[in-house]
């Protein structure tokens, strides 16, 4: 049958959804991103914070009308939206035939199986199962980047996260199945890898007895087809000199580093139970600069967290003065029930979380035009992503960019270029967070 697919939240879902897709596929079912001819709608969901939430349930409603105007027989709803509220879904919304959790992907087929039979099926392994089907996936980011996860879970117990209650403990993938993975995907035209878990610089603990991120970089650098690896989501009390000498030492990797303080001031960080201070961050970030020069650091950061005050927010806009991030994002705080936050004192009100990330993400907004503006004359490789239409012009990202949350370069050349293609790029100039520049010729006068 024609099936549409839905999927909402982070890159970490958009992996368990290319899965589901190969499963399907190799099932002979076929796809359509047309939700009025879709005979089965699959939506795997979030539900982070309360915007996800609410964007999930949304779509689960909208989906749902198809079953009247549309071809849509079976809608299955799959994901962490599935995984907390299965009852609500169940009850509340009929037009639901079919629900899986978190960590059930693997049985997509035969929820839609048992839906065909008329049967409302329900699927929920273990909440610390981790499927393992191989390599196989449908990339559906383009082709020539994609998202590889290394580990699934958490074991952090951040206060305000409930992604340990959905996601499960951390569960480290084989290495051997990653690499098998990654192959797969530079077989199918992927060039840059980008590895991702709710924390990836755990990696391997749980099954090798110590961190393997820097070995897993090595071997995954050796595949040759793979031009460039970028780390999402590393934890800065947990990156170490062995991960910083893997960065340096494989060309391939991108000298760029994700890494989620959340905030700034040590109250605030010890009710969040995070496992650093500032001066500990002070400390991690200049190491990062001091050994990588060339390094973009990425960060989130959380405004109004219960029991936040002024002086505290004060102290984390300090703090981003005087770092500097190269891409930082700030998110106010979602009260999330069943997390020990929620039922904090001290509850900051909506306006003032609101007015507090509106500062931040305005003084990022000058750092971020003063660092591209900083930018002209650099020589840089960049990953052409697609045409602009009707110019001779090209957009691309840089290494100091990941697809969707951080800057672009708009390239301007006569020469014709395919998305997927590196070239090298003379910055020319800057537009807000993005970059301008034209094709280097290093030959040229």
């Amino acid at each position: 049958m024609k099936i549409m697919f839905v999927s909402l939240g982070c890159d970490k879902n958009l992996v368990d959804t290319e899965k589901m897709l190969s499963l399907l596929e190799e099932a002979g079912h076929s796809f359509t991103d047309n939700e009025a001819e879709a005979e089965a709608i699959v939506i795997n969901t979030c539900c982070f914070i309360g915007d996800a939430k609410e964007e999930s349930v949304n779509t689960i409603l909208e989906m749902a009308e198809y079953k009247q105007s549309g071809s849509l027989k079976y809608l299955l709803v799959a994901g962490c939206l599935a995984q907390r509220y299965q009852e609500e879904i169940l009850t509340e919304i009929p037009e639901v035939d079919g629900i899986l959790g978190t960590s059930s992907y693997d049985a997509i087929v035969s929820v839609l199986e048992q839906a065909e039979r008329g049967e409302r099926a329900v699927c929920f392994h273990d909440v610390s199962f981790l499927p393992h089907i191989g390599s196989r996936r449908i990339v559906t980011t383009g082709g020539y980047y994609s998202f590889l996860k290394i580990a699934e879970g958490c074991d952090k117990r951040c206060t305000y996260c409930i992604i340990p209650n959905l996601r499960g403990h951390y569960r480290s993938v084989p290495m051997e199945e990653l690499v098998e993975e990654a192959k797969a995907l530079s077989e199918k035209g992927v060039k840059e890898l980008i590895l991702v878990a709710q924390e990836t610089t755990l990696y391997g603990v749980d099954l090798y007895g110590k961190k393997m991120l820097p070995e897993l970089l090595h071997r995954l650098a050796a595949l040759p087809k793979i031009q460039w690896i970028r780390i999402q989501y590393c934890y800065p009390e947990e990156i170490t000199d062995e991960l910083i000498a893997a960065i340096k030492s494989e060309e391939k990797v991108c000298h760029y580093l994700d890494i989620p303080i959340q905030h700034a001031s040590d109250p605030i960080l010890r009710r969040m139970n995070r496992r650093t201070n500032q001066q500990e961050l002070r400390e991690g970030i200049a190491k990062l600069r001091r050994e990588i020069p060339d390094i973009a650091l990425r960060t989130t950061l959380i405004s109004g967290f219960p029991g936040e005050t002024q002086e505290d927010h004060e102290e984390v806009y300090r703090f981003v003065n005087e770092m500097e991030f190269d891409r930082l994002g700030v998110f106010p705080y979602s009260a999330e029930e069943d997390t020990p936050a929620y039922a904090f004192a001290d509850q900051v009100p909506e306006e003032v979380k609101e007015e507090r990330r509106d500062e931040l993400m305005e003084l990022q907004q000058e750092i971020a035009f003063e660092k591209s503006e900083n930018m002209r004359g650099r020589i840089l490789e960049v990953l052409i992503e697609g045409k602009i239409a009707g110019e001779h012009a090209y957009v691309g990202r840089t290494y100091m960019d990941a697809p969707n949350v951080d800057g672009l370069i708009f390239v301007q050349t006569p020469l014709e270029l395919m998305t997927g293609d590196f070239v090298r790029v003379r910055v020319t100039g800057a537009q807000d967070y993005d970059l301008i520049g034209e094709i280097y010729d290093e030959f040229a006068k």
